[in-house]
């Protein structure tokens, strides 16, 4: 029996250690398969991070395929059904750590790139290949240190396809086409110790701080538009007190985070936040961190490549989503106008028993390789 050279693939990254930032091997295994097929490889690390940018053409257009060899730690061992680095096959689904974030789609660029060039030696455009193990950590040193040295040189991705697993039930379901910005802020509200049996003395900055905080919780910041959900207020983590159950705290932390439409911008929500405190007549210090800027590419070449290729191989009429989280495709975006996000199932992502349906493998590849194809079609 023939093993699916995307499978193959997948298993052999699946074993390489790569918790994040780590990359356990995987971009020297990737890296020599590229090299093979007349790439010209370039590893940009930095800070113990391991980045690989990879190029075949010197033309335009550019057609990035992104991703990350990093994976989250295994969690309890005792709770994996076989180890998780060791790639195992059971009722159709391949299982290990990373098999859905995002491995097998780094094996489905590969097998795609090789197929594409095998057909197509002579293409015109160029493909290219932007991996880092630095995506499920801090991220400072991986993609952004890529697309940094790309926009000092004046290399330009035309289009780019960020390997995050997308699908909900199904392969091909669900097309990332932009991601919601983050604003944090780690807020400071000041008051004074004192006794709690002698409130007059003191000013408890808890109670201060109540009345704002549900405000703030109410408010609504914006209503969204076509592609985005209305942008999102939260408290993560709320710090206050001595620890001992006498004593009215002098000051309390409180963590928040934006989750922001393209309807928002981070400025407006910062001014909108302290003229809410203000008002209040609180004391207090901010601090603000832009985690991203939200992106969004509208329908055109790249989505409408896509929709095509996932129709023809699974038949399914793909939903263009912009939910979930943050990705490297925030870093992409500031040197590409057309960025999108294609994988596998993602309900086992971050879990133990990371899966991964075998059945998928061969057609995410042939997904990629259909888009490849359509973009850069004409031989030179």
């Amino acid at each position: 029996m023939t093993v699916d050279a995307t499978l193959a693939l997948a298993r052999q990254l699946i074993a390489c250690r790569s918790v994040t930032p780590e990359d356990g091997g995987c971009l020297p295994i990737i890296a020599a398969r590229l090299q093979a097929i007349g790439f010209e490889c370039e590893f940009l690390n930095r800070g113990g991070v391991s980045n690989l940018w990879a190029r075949h053409g010197r033309s335009r257009p550019l057609l990035c395929l992104a991703g990350h060899t990093d994976v989250v730690p295994s969690g309890p061992l005792e709770q994996w059904h076989s180890d998780p680095f060791a790639p195992a096959q059971r009722d159709g689904l391949l299982y290990g750590r990373g098999a859905a974030d995002m491995k097998s789609s780094l094996a489905a660029f590969v097998v795609a790139a090789e197929a594409y060039l095998a057909a197509r030696p002579r293409h015109c455009g160029s493909l290219a290949l932007l991996l880092t193990s630095d995506e499920e950590g801090d991220a400072l040193d991986g993609t952004v240190v890529v697309t940094e040295a790309l926009r000092q040189r004046g290399e330009t991705i035309d289009y780019c396809i960020v390997g995050e697993p997308t699908a909900v039930n199904t392969l091909g379901d669900t097309v990332k086409n932009g991601r919601r910005g983050s604003l944090s802020a780690k807020l400071t509200v000041k008051g004074v110790q004192g006794h709690v049996a002698y409130p007059q003395l003191a000013s408890n900055p808890i109670h201060l701080a109540a009345p704002a905080l549900a405000e703030l919780a109410q408010t609504l910041w914006d209503q969204g538009n076509e592609f985005f959900p209305p942008t999102t207020w939260q408290i993560s983590n709320i710090h206050g007190g001595t620890g001992a159950g006498n004593v009215i705290p002098g000051s309390v932390e409180i963590d928040f985070n934006f989750r922001f439409a393209t309807a928002s911008t981070p400025e407006d929500l910062r001014a909108r936040t302290c003229a809410l405190l203000d008002r209040h007549g609180l004391a207090y210090d901010i601090v603000w961190t832009l985690g991203a800027r939200p992106f969004l590419t509208g329908r055109g070449a790249l989505v409408d490549a896509a929709l095509q290729a996932i129709r023809a191989e699974t038949g399914v009429d793909a939903e263009l989503s912009t939910s979930g989280g943050t990705s490297d495709g925030r870093f992409i975006a500031e040197i590409c106008p057309q960025v999108i996000e294609i994988g596998p199932v993602n309900a086992s992502i971050h879990k133990v028993n990371e899966c991964v349906d075998i059945a998928s493998l061969p057609r995410l590849a042939a997904i990629y390789r259909r888009i490849l194809e359509q973009l850069l079609a004409s031989d030179v």
